[in-house]
């Protein structure tokens, strides 16, 4: 009988195809190393070659970790090269365990929206307009700059924002632009782009928490104003 490999299995069997469908939690210890080893052996998949490794580890990392290059090469489908890619994957994931959480920065009002962008805006000599997503408590998911303009304005599609937003799982969300006139009125187009920002996020259900004007030195919060 002829060996069904993994690339004739079904879409929701093959791991990577799994992985960017259903994410990395859908995944077994076995899947997730074939993923790393990329190919088995003319005898088996390199889902079931991993099988057979874990199980041989009596189904523990920790075990695998504790492995040689040497060990890891008896394996009929492990060559050098995998044998240091699993063994590469093992130690960064011991190194992670020693590292502490990165602490997300909480942007809940203006100043600390400000505060924040400041740095990243206070030298530009063209508008950029950014997006920041967050999560219910006002922890920063990321930051993204969605257009990179004139000296006066820049174009922003409000599409992006929202499925930015949509993507990343956020909750509430904040926009910025700088002014490097130095002027914080904000224009026109400034109060129009911001109503259709909110109406977007009342749509989605995704509280639009402001929209910031940064200067190198002060800013504009539409929200601090009233304005959404």
């Amino acid at each position: 009988m002829e060996k069904l490999t993994i690339s004739k299995w079904a879409r929701e069997d093959r791991p990577r195809e799994k992985m960017a469908d259903l994410g990395t939690e859908a995944l077994t210890n076995a899947e997730l190393l074939a993923i790393l080893i990329g190919s088995g052996s003319a005898k088996e998949s390199a889902v079931d070659l991993m099988k057979r490794l874990l199980s041989d580890c009596h189904n523990s990392l920790n075990a695998l970790g504790k492995m040689t290059i040497r060990d890891l090469c008896q394996y009929n489908g492990i060559g050098e090269a995998k044998a240091i890619t699993i063994l590469a994957a093992c130690e960064l994931g011991k190194r992670r365990q020693t590292e502490s959480p990165e602490e997300r920065p909480k942007l809940n009002t203006a100043t600390h929206i400000y505060n924040h962008m400041h740095p990243v805006m206070q030298d530009l000599d063209v508008e950029e307009f950014w997006l920041l997503l967050m999560n219910q408590d006002y922890r920063l998911i990321r930051k993204m700059r969605i257009s990179h303009g004139g000296i006066t304005e820049t174009a922003v599609d409000i599409r992006i924002i929202m499925r930015e937003a949509v993507l990343a799982n956020a909750t509430v969300m904040a926009v910025c632009h700088n002014h490097p006139s130095g002027s914080l009125m904000p224009s026109r187009a400034d109060n129009d782009l911001t109503r259709s920002i909110q109406r977007a996020c009342e749509l989605m259900r995704i509280r639009f928490l402001d929209h910031v004007i940064v200067t190198d030195g002060s800013y504009y919060s539409f929200h601090e104003q009233g304005k959404c």
